[in-house]
């Protein structure tokens, strides 16, 4: 013990000498202290902002979005730069002032073949809309008087070598780009609302262009003006520093001070005289606010439901018209998530449609032609954002019917509200949407149909992942297979919402190659298996080898590498031209060498052992596991939008609790953006629920 005591004592006299060590004593070591991280400016506000908590702050004043707030205003985009190009007029080439030669090349920027000209409905529309207001910028006396003696080829030509121009950029000009774009979002992506940071959403004024539109949208192809200051009005506390407008020789047309709104600048537009916005981005308080509430008035609806439906499916077998339409038209907003829907000008807004908009002509009875006791209505009308709704509802269907569900009165209430109607009659005549809503607030304050809607995709996403978390084997599905049921009952709420998509080129061949890679890997199981047999009889003579790779991946290099010094190096259009199409000849030559890798993947340079052939057969059944439920899923989803109710109709609490409950990183079904917008949900516990008791 006294030898132990000391040792220590000896340590401790050493640790903290009593005189200063001579000159001549060894100097100690210093620790070795790792540097921090640099972080670029961009990550220190993105921290800023997460480091404010709205939903512990302090409210503002009753009706008041805000105290103070203060913005640099709007971006605008730069003026136009002729390019001195002509387009041709009966063979012609024809002299156009810029702002001629501006509205020229709108039209010859559109793809010929893409989905406005390449489509005969829309492309009428589009060309005639754009010739109207082409005509009203040439003016009267012009030369150009008719649109099929228009050639905007040249322009179309010059555009596109404009852009394979500009891929021959450098990694320093595409450095400094970013810097550019870095320094105007610095300037104009940042607002100070109550002393705390916000990122703003659209602080880019959109340029001028031809009006694109969704759908056979009746105005596409008009041209949209190019909006200057003037026009625009900035929303400021008045404290605040009015922004200086960035465009010389003009002034804002408005500074307001009022802080019951949450928009910054607003203006109007002049294809639809609509009132565009400013405002902060969906990751910000207001929108999070705004989301919340959202939700939770969604929540109130779960006590009130039952109440609710007792009330119309006695309605609906009223004797007054108006009553038993208003019931049928809640049980469709109900059970089908239909929008309310409203009287639309057809010239000036795309003919899409809702509940009470429908019409005879998208209700068709028994349309499989089965006779008999057939309750099928097929409903097929354009929904919002001009998507086709087309589905084979069965009014005679378990679902529909059991526990009261009222379904075949519904189906007997629209036969009889669409006879002896013309097609384009409306089927709902005796009410409209603001006698529906007001029927609705009768039920709940606040209650509309997209309550309904809300309401609805999150119970149903709520139900559907309690079911498969009661499946035999659910605890020994991997996270993987777990988000593969997350994205199944995600895919039941958007088909119930009609959240549908176009199936894109790029989709279809991505989807094309996913096919083709999983052929491939199952072709290379089996040669791997044959190989086994091989070295089990003793033949390794008969086993295939794979050459070295290693000249074809240091050519291909060198190329890439040639092409980027001819990219840093050119100087004139045609060396840049040359350049990009080097660049472009040695990434598809890569693309080759790698596709000839992925065949050679499985096999080896020398013959491998048995473990080796073991390993890499049990390698390659992962790889085509994995392969399988990705195509599965893509495939699965290709047409149904996934991240709309995600974004808009989906409890982010629900997730959260899921993701919690069941051991999958929320980063799997929420991208960094969702995570961003739904931070006030993050801290639910893991038996969160979507009920009444969250409203209270």
């Amino acid at each position: 013990k006294s030898s132990s005591a000391s040792k220590k004592k000896r340590k401790r006299d050493s640790a903290v000498p009593d005189e200063a060590p001579s000159s001549s004593s060894k100097k100690a070591k210093k620790p070795a202290t790792k540097e921090l991280k640099k972080l670029e400016k961009t990550e220190r506000l993105q921290y800023a902002m997460q480091a404010f908590l709205w939903w512990d702050a302090k409210e503002p004043p009753e009706g008041c979005q805000w105290v103070t707030m203060e913005h640099a205003g709007v971006s605008f985009p730069e003026d136009y730069v002729p390019h001195g190009v002509k387009m041709l007029y009966d063979g012609n080439p024809v002299d156009l002032t810029p702002a001629q030669e501006e509205a020229a090349t709108f039209f010859a920027a559109m793809d010929p073949d893409g989905m406005h000209l390449g489509n005969p409905k829309t492309a009428k529309i589009f060309i005639k809309n754009f010739f109207t207001d082409f005509k009203a910028v040439l003016g009267r006396g012009h030369v150009i008087k008719d649109f099929k003696k228009c050639d905007f080829e040249p322009i179309r030509k010059h555009l596109n070598e404009q852009k394979i121009i500009r891929k021959a950029i450098t990694d320093e000009e595409r450095k400094a780009n970013k810097e550019d774009r870095n320094q105007a979002m610095y300037k104009y992506g940042f607002a100070i609302v109550d002393g705390h940071l916000e990122k703003v959403g659209n602080y880019n004024m959109e340029p001028p262009g031809a009006f694109r539109g969704r759908g056979e949208h009746p105005k596409m192809g008009k041209l949209k003006s190019r909006v200057i200051p003037e026009q625009v009005s900035l929303n400021l506390s008045e404290c605040a520093a009015i922004p200086r407008c960035s465009m010389p020789g003009h002034a804002w047309g408005d500074v307001r001070h009022d802080p019951t709104g949450q928009w910054l600048a607003t203006w109007k537009e002049n294809i639809n005289n609509q009132s565009k916005y400013m405002q902060l981005a969906a990751q910000s308080s207001f929108k999070g606010k705004s989301d919340r509430s959202k939700y939770t008035k969604a929540a109130r609806l779960c006590e009130r439901i039952v109440a609710i439906r007792k009330s119309y499916k006695k309605d609906l077998k009223s004797r007054d018209k108006e009553t038993r339409q208003l019931a049928t038209a809640v049980w469709v907003i109900d059970r089908l998530a239909l929008r309310v829907g409203g009287e639309k000008d057809t010239d000036e807004e795309a003919d899409t449609v809702g509940c009470c908009s429908l019409r005879v002509e998208h209700l068709h009875f028994d349309p499989n032609e089965e006779g008999g006791d057939s309750k099928e209505i097929e409903l097929e009308f354009l929904g919002k954002d001009s998507m086709l709704y087309k589905q084979t509802i069965d009014f005679g269907a378990a679902i529909y019917n059991d526990d009261n569900g009222m379904g075949s009165r519904v189906y007997d209430n629209l036969k009889g509200f669409c006879s002896k109607k013309k097609a384009n009659n409306e089927v709902f005549d005796a009410i409209n949407p603001t006698m529906l809503n007001s029927h609705l607030k009768q039920f709940m304050d606040g209650l509309s149909a997209k309550v309904f809607r809300t309401y609805n995709a999150s119970k149903t996403l709520q139900d559907e992942l309690k079911k498969t978390e009661q499946t035999a084997g659910w605890q020994r599905l991997t996270p993987a297979e777990k988000v593969v049921e997350y994205n199944n009952a995600n895919r039941e709420v958007a088909i119930l919402c009609n959240h549908q998509r176009s199936v894109s080129k790029a989709q279809e061949t991505q989807l094309e190659t996913i096919g083709n890679k999983l052929q491939t890997l199952k072709k290379q199981r089996k040669t791997l298996k044959g190989i086994l047999k091989c070295l089990n009889a003793g033949k390794p003579e008969k086993i295939p080898m794979k050459k070295n790779e290693k000249k074809l991946v240091e050519e291909v290099t060198a190329a890439i590498a040639k092409a980027k010094k001819m990219k840093e190096k050119a100087t004139t259009n045609e060396e840049k031209i040359k350049a990009t199409e080097a660049d472009e000849k040695a990434k598809q030559r890569r693309r080759e060498v790698t596709a000839m890798k992925f065949e050679k993947a499985h096999l080896w340079e020398k013959t491998p052992s048995k473990d080796q052939v073991i390993k890499r057969i049990s390698n390659w059944g992962n790889k085509i596991t994995k392969m399988e439920m990705d195509l599965k899923h893509k495939d699965d989803n290709k047409e149904v939008s996934l991240g709309t109710s995600k974004i808009n109709y989906m409890d982010p609490r629900i997730t959260v609790a899921w993701c919690k409950r069941c051991e999958v990183p929320i980063e799997k079904v929420f991208s960094k953006t969702l995570r961003d917008k739904f931070n006030w949900a993050m801290a639910v516990e893991p038996e969160w629920e979507f009920s009444e008791k969250i409203a209270n």
